[in-house]
């Protein structure tokens, strides 16, 4: 089966956190300051760590495998030093890269809040509405108190993707600040993105009284929008309801695994993204479907919904997840390199740090930072288990 992947090849849910990047980037609202942002290219570069400028879709994979054969997993001295690589990639990124590699970066960083922190008041006043955006969402879910002032005028930005994350970041943040705005959005916005946007934030939120909003919401259109878009945004809108305490709206994530035309395969491709965060092991058996090989040993489904799924299942600690990623390592595709980078992250697993070694040499900046956050989250696991 084949579909148009000009929404589902990008690997954002997968990296960012609260899908911020696939909204942002899904509504065209722009990452580089201008208008719309199509790019899902990372740059080119050879070192480890710098970070230069240039963007492709289908760069030759640059996987240093004769790094990634001499790395040790048991070697403390070896780890610790990769580490501190991974974490000035990230620095650099987010201090000098493309609007869309500094999103990346900034929540690749999250995992680290001392190394995040000093990065949030630029990114909060950056140009990228994008970027702002991603900065007040991490500043929310870190409840970082520190950058709640830069914060607070995000309130009046002219984005209303940045409005909402700003009222994110000072609820969570314990700040006093009216969330009626956020009704509004899901409810009224010209665009579904942003209604999703707005979902998903009352989610987070955990505020029951959101439920009643988001049972509205989940009956209505949106006017001159299509039927896949609408259908993106009702699953994020039943995510945010699960999240809320209303199981019953399980079911319509559920059935959007089951893809039975081209244009259900994003939706299925979302669905599975949202089960592995929302941790639902009854569908462990649809997501292992979603990855799996037909007769001729190809994908039954596109990369980018294999992917995801095997993101979702390395979050419900099944080894499958590290499997699929291995096969996409070395596409020709960056968008499928880097999102094979964040499933080897998600999977915490130690023996999955060699082949995000050879990452960091990829000539795609996007890919060398997503494996980048990956390392990171392996060797924060690792550290915890050690405690």
């Amino acid at each position: 089966m084949k579909t148009n992947t000009k929404r589902t090849s990008h690997p954002h849910r997968s990296i960012c956190t609260a899908s911020v990047l696939t909204i942002i980037l899904g509504a065209g609202l722009s990452l580089s300051g201008c208008a719309s942002s199509g790019g899902r290219g990372g740059s080119s570069s050879a070192g480890g760590s710098s970070i230069n400028s240039s963007g492709s879709n289908a760069s030759q994979p640059g996987t240093n495998g004769a790094a990634a054969a001499a790395f040790s997993i048991d070697d403390p001295v070896a780890v610790s030093t990769l580490r501190e690589r991974a974490l000035t990639l990230l620095t650099t990124a987010a201090a000098s890269g493309s609007p869309e590699q500094r999103a990346n970066a900034l929540e690749g960083l999250s995992v680290v809040p001392s190394r995040l922190k000093p990065m949030l008041a630029p990114a909060l006043t950056h140009e990228s509405a994008g970027v702002r955006t991603v900065a007040a969402m991490l500043t929310g879910k870190g409840q970082i108190k520190e950058a709640a002032v830069h914060v607070r005028p995000l309130l009046n930005d002219p984005s209303p993707f940045v409005r909402c994350a700003a009222i994110y970041a000072l609820a969570r943040c314990g700040e006093s600040v009216d969330q009626t705005p956020l009704a509004n959005v899901l409810l009224t916005a010209p665009e579904t993105r942003q209604r999703a946007h707005a979902a998903f934030i009352l989610g987070e939120l955990g505020n029951p009284s959101a439920v009643g909003p988001l049972m509205s919401a989940s009956r209505m259109s949106v006017a001159r929008a299509d039927a896949i878009s609408i259908r993106l945004m009702h699953l994020q809108i039943a995510e945010a309801l699960v999240k809320l305490g209303q199981e019953s709206a399980m079911s319509e994530i559920r059935a959007a695994l089951y893809a039975g035309t081209e244009q259900d395969l994003e939706a299925a491709a979302l669905a599975a993204q949202i089960i592995g965060q929302l941790k639902d092991r009854s569908a462990t058996g649809e997501l292992i479907v979603l990855t799996a090989m037909n007769a001729k040993g190809e994908g039954r489904y596109p990369p980018e919904a294999r992917l995801a799924a095997a993101a979702s299942l390395a979050q419900l600690g099944n080894p499958r997840g590290g499997f699929i990623a291995a096969e996409y390592a070395k596409s020709p595709v960056v968008p499928q390199r880097a999102q094979a980078a964040a499933v080897f992250g998600e999977t915490r697993l130690m023996q999955n740090l060699p082949p995000l070694v050879g990452m960091l040499d990829d000539p795609s900046t996007l890919v060398k930072i997503s494996a980048a956050a990956g390392i990171l989250k392996i060797t924060d696991a690792a550290g915890e288990n050690r405690r």
